[in-house]
């Protein structure tokens, strides 16, 4: 088995194995039912042997500007020296990041933005990467050979996928209005963090009041800065300014299942609803209005009925 990055040229190279390739070429040709027969086993060994190399692959996580520690997995149950061993790191399939030639870190190799940031720890078989940023992410191949006096052997070879880790800061609330809420009017609100990686899944709002919580899940913004790699993440919330209860409302990042969360301090909203005034009626217009005709009528009859009567006293005293 060959590595998928060769080590430097002028040092002595595995001899190729030409075997398979004679045997295949010599090889009867398989009937149609032999050749399904042979398709049937090789998915059988497919499904018995993937789980057990899909298990080799490490994860491996570590935070920003930390240092990454990336394990061989190398039992070296021989007990070998490693004055007859070769380790070879390698990222990818073209970059290579650390390498021990019998026991000598060679550093010739080495890709630019590796150079003094790579540490072997032979007892360990673990390579310390130090400074981690989000550009070093990824996959990385522990490679293995041994030397002896016949070519080099390869003996062990494994995985490490590095996820690396940034802190969100606490999100935190704003207010996008001017001014004091209020009654019969909406609530604008923002929520926001930054500085983190990597991707968060999700924003939630969480408005609380008389021991109900309802749950908001808003658009969520995301930004991703083009020089550090890290995410900025906002989410606007506009509901109606609530009233006449204590309201609580927070914002909830959901970071991933293994992450966890992060939540932020609560605003709190109490604003008592606008009274309505008693509607005010002038019971005092209308009733002089009505009752000032009612007096001059009743101030013309008895004048009239004056003047009759003072009519009938003459005429009965000329009699």
């Amino acid at each position: 088995m060959q590595p998928a990055l060769q080590p430097p040229s002028g040092r002595q190279q595995p001899e190729k194995s030409v075997g398979p390739l004679r045997l295949l070429s010599s090889a009867p040709k398989l009937t149609h039912k032999e050749s399904i027969m042979v398709v049937c086993i090789f998915f059988l060994y497919a499904i018995i042997l993937l789980p057990g190399i899909a298990a080799n692959v490490h994860h491996v996580k570590s935070f920003l500007n930390h240092t990454a520690y990336l394990s061989c997995y190398f039992p070296n149950s021989q007990k070998t020296d490693i004055k007859n061993i070769i380790v070879f790191w390698q990222k990818g399939t073209d970059e290579v990041v650390h390498e021990v030639n019998l026991g000598q870190e060679i550093h010739d190799h080495l890709s630019p933005k590796y150079i003094n940031r790579t540490k072997m720890d032979m007892d360990k078989w673990t390579l310390q990467l130090l400074n981690v940023g989000i550009v070093d992410e990824g996959q990385y191949k522990c490679i293995i050979m041994h030397v002896d006096k016949g070519p080099k052997k390869l003996i062990h070879e494994s995985e490490c996928l590095l996820h690396i880790t940034a802190n969100y800061s606490q999100p935190v609330i704003a207010q996008l209005h001017t001014g004091e809420p209020k009654p019969n009017e909406n609530l604008n609100l923002s929520c926001s963090s930054s500085g983190g990686y990597p991707e968060p899944k999700q924003m939630i709002w969480l408005i609380s009041s008389e021991n109900i919580t309802d749950r908001l899940i808003r658009h969520m913004d995301i930004l991703q800065d083009a020089e550090t790699k890290l995410y900025n993440v906002t989410s606007k919330l506009n509901i109606p300014v609530p009233t006449n209860t204590l309201t609580n409302i927070s914002c909830l990042l959901h970071l991933g299942e293994q992450e966890g969360s992060l939540v932020s301090v609560p605003l709190v909203i109490e604003i008592q609803a606008e009274e309505m005034e008693p509607v005010k009626v002038n019971f005092f217009g209308p009733l002089i209005a009505v009752i000032l005709p009612i007096t001059l009528l009743l101030g013309f009859l008895i004048l009239k009925n004056r003047n009759i009567s003072s009519t009938c006293q003459s005429a009965s005293l000329a009699v």
